[in-house]
């Protein structure tokens, strides 16, 4: 896989000095951009990240979003998502936001079809989407190996919220939104439940918990975690538990999708295997680029045993939208309209946890 540009560097700039944005521009190194400018929250926060990062020059946001670099990466609290990335946009920049897209799905719709009306490119960092192995389960569905998808089960643990003194600025709804978990890690979760088996979710029935209604002496608004039952449009049933309040789990996705001839299972912490499964026998494929189906081994540049991991995921998603944003093609990037379909996903979650109810997921 082409991992650096062959092209002039793209001029990147960063909004954020977080965890993600230290990831993002991890991947932006290795793909070979320069990195323009960076902001933060603050001045000096802004000049500590670019001396850390490699940014050439620390600026407020807004003359940042006003240079018009060619893409701007958006790694801020949620609730500031859709501000920063319409600002990019209207500059002439295409943008790469994390998740959520937006607080709610009618305004990720909204600034999907404006980055659409406007010509630019905008993704949304669905990185599972980018480990080998998850694109070779894919590539059996697709060609019907593992026959009628039958049944779905997912997990998404963590542990990093687990006790009462554990805080961070996603646990208010102010600056997160009004989903946490499921919002920060169930939308990795149902979109891989629909980039792999290739249907979509129509319905689910969802409850969530908040675990501890205080944190560092203030209420919390937010779940730490979830539990749902979902329909796909072709006829399957699946089941997703999602938590960030689960003991010794530090990222534990897993995704096991269940056709009519065969079983298929991937676990994000052992992301070199994938298990398929057969009523007569199952096997543990690993990662070999010499036997993976296609688009698959397209993204392993190491040869099987030499293992890959989130890092590489995370790089291989932004060399592909930038690929895409200097106007080539790439097979499976998540976009703006995959960020909103998650939140509108979000949305019937919360709808089915106040209603008590079933909630249908718009397909718009």
């Amino acid at each position: 896989m082409q991992t650096t540009l062959s092209r002039r560097p793209m001029q990147v700039g960063m909004l954020g000095a977080g965890f993600m944005a230290r990831t993002h521009t991890a991947a932006a190194r290795a793909a070979g951009a320069e990195l323009a400018a960076i902001a933060s929250s603050s001045p000096v926060r802004a000049a500590d990240a670019a001396a850390v990062l490699g940014y050439a020059r620390a600026v407020p946001a807004d003359e940042l979003l006003a240079q018009g670099l060619p893409v701007v990466h958006v790694c801020t609290p949620n609730q500031s998502h859709v501000e920063y990335a319409r600002a990019a946009l209207r500059a002439g920049s295409d943008v790469i936001c994390e998740k959520p897209l937006a607080t709610s799905g009618a305004e990720a719709r909204r600034l999907a079809e404006e980055a659409e009306a406007a010509g630019r490119f905008g993704a949304v960092p669905f990185v599972y989407r980018y480990h080998p192995m998850v694109r070779e389960a894919r590539a059996r569905i697709a060609a019907g190996e593992a026959g009628a998808v039958l049944t779905i089960a997912g997990l998404y643990l963590q542990d990093w919220l687990l006790d009462p003194d554990d805080d961070n600025w996603r646990v208010g709804a102010g600056s997160g939104g009004p989903s946490r978990a499921f919002a920060d890690i169930g939308s990795h979760l149902v979109d891989l439940v629909e980039f792999v088996s290739g249907d979509r979710i129509t319905r689910l029935v969802a409850t969530t918990r908040t675990v501890h209604p205080e944190r560092a002496g203030q209420p919390v608004d937010t779940e730490d975690a979830v539990a749902l039952t979902l329909e796909l449009a072709g006829g399957g049933i699946g089941a997703l538990l999602v938590s960030q309040v689960a003991p010794g789990r530090k990222n534990g996705l897993v995704l096991e999708v269940a056709g009519s001839r065969e079983s298929l299972r991937f676990e994000q912490e052992d992301p070199e295997r994938l298990w398929v499964g057969r009523r007569g026998h199952s096997v543990l494929l690993r990662r070999d680029p010499e036997t993976l189906a296609a688009d698959a081994a397209r993204l392993s540049p190491l040869p099987a045993g030499h293992p890959q991991g989130y890092q590489d995921a995370f790089n291989a998603f932004v060399a592909d939208a930038y690929a895409v944003a200097a106007g080539e093609r790439r097979e499976g990037v998540p976009t703006f309209a995959d960020g909103a379909r998650a939140a509108g996903i979000t949305d019937a979650v919360l709808e089915s946890a106040r209603t008590g109810g079933w909630a249908e997921v718009s397909d718009a």
